[in-house]
């Protein structure tokens, strides 16, 4: 058991530098200058640009920089953003601190709605429920996530905050009016994360099921006489949600994917959105910062997945964790 965690945390860190190095050099390839992108003479002062590429380093060859952003990683310094010259480290923690409550609350609404549609969906196969719950699940999972939030805001804009995270115009709120400010401007980019999302878990969870309902100890509890939906609650729905821990995992990055269109739709000033501008004004050190954190996250994630799916399967601990 020791091991094999010892071998995924080797595996997972050989996978963050690949991401890093990748993602230096492919930002580097891209088309555009940041430097005439800050200067704001594509075509105008040379002498400018090159004093900036000075600034920023990016006068030395590609392999000097490369080994010098590592150098400077492994001091825990992220570097400092082209664009408002602060450090990318307080410009990602303001990010994701505004990002994770708005994300959390879409995830939560997907998981709750996504596994009980699921469990119903499965428990009630070719019935009226299960054609329904399916067809619904498909048809939302096929949506992009920006299509969705402009229908939301199209419909909704009238009763919910349409964009930003507060209310500028509210004078001196109280810590509750500022809550209630806030997740009142939550609501319709949370909604969308959870429209974005739930149809997988539905479909995966209604197929665990459905599996889990032809097991041969739970034909044994039918013939002991006891009824669906003891079955259901008893005996099906831990071991129905073991492909569900997992997708939640691996569905990360396609979180972190939906959550940059989501909040450049409702200008929610998140790490999806600084990851857009960012793209937008070549800003190398807050765009390397940014997939760093995307990339970890997504690795952390898939091994709490593993984690939390060995707790939920015995099997997996004593085969040392393998599926």
């Amino acid at each position: 058991m020791g091991s094999a965690i010892v071998r995924r945390i080797l595996s997972a860190a050989v996978l963050v530098w690949a991401a890093i190095t990748f993602n230096f050099f492919l930002f580097r390839l891209a088309p555009g200058n940041p430097t005439a992108q800050l200067s704001r003479v594509p075509q105008g002062s040379v002498a400018l640009q090159e004093q900036l590429n000075r600034e920023f380093g990016l006068d030395r060859p590609i392999l000097v920089q490369y080994f010098r952003y590592l150098e400077q990683l492994a001091q825990g310094n992220l570097g400092v953003s082209f664009v408002n010259k602060q450090p990318v480290r307080g410009n990602l923690v303001e990010a994701i601190g505004n990002t994770l409550p708005m994300v959390a609350l879409g995830v939560l609404l997907a998981v709750v709605i996504g596994i009980t549609l699921g469990v119903l969906a499965g428990s009630h196969r070719g019935g009226p429920l299960d054609h329904a719950s399916v067809g619904f699940a498909t048809f939302m999972y096929s949506l992009p996530a920006q299509w969705i939030g402009l229908v939301l805001l199209f419909l909704l804009s009238g009763w919910l905050p349409a964009g930003g995270m507060t209310d500028e115009f509210l004078i001196d709120p109280s810590l509750g009016e500022r809550i209630a400010d806030v997740a009142a401007h939550m609501v319709l980019p949370s909604l969308t994360m959870a429209l974005v999302m739930f149809g997988q878990y539905v479909l995966v969870t209604r197929s665990s099921v459905v599996e889990t309902l032809s097991d041969d100890y739970v034909r044994t509890a039918r013939a002991k006489g006891f009824g669906p939906g003891y079955i259901v609650r008893r005996h099906v729905f831990r071991n129905a949600l073991l492909p569900t821990v997992a997708l939640i995992g691996l569905s990360v990055g396609a979180m972190v994917g939906g959550a940059i269109l989501v909040e450049v739709v409702f200008s929610w000033p998140g790490i999806g959105r600084t990851i857009y501008d960012s793209i937008v004004a070549r800003d190398y050190p807050m765009m390397q910062g940014a997939f760093l954190v995307f990339t970890v996250s997504v690795v952390l994630s898939n091994l709490l997945a593993d984690a939390t799916y060995g707790l939920l399967d015995p099997r997996v601990r004593r085969t040392g964790g393998s599926r």
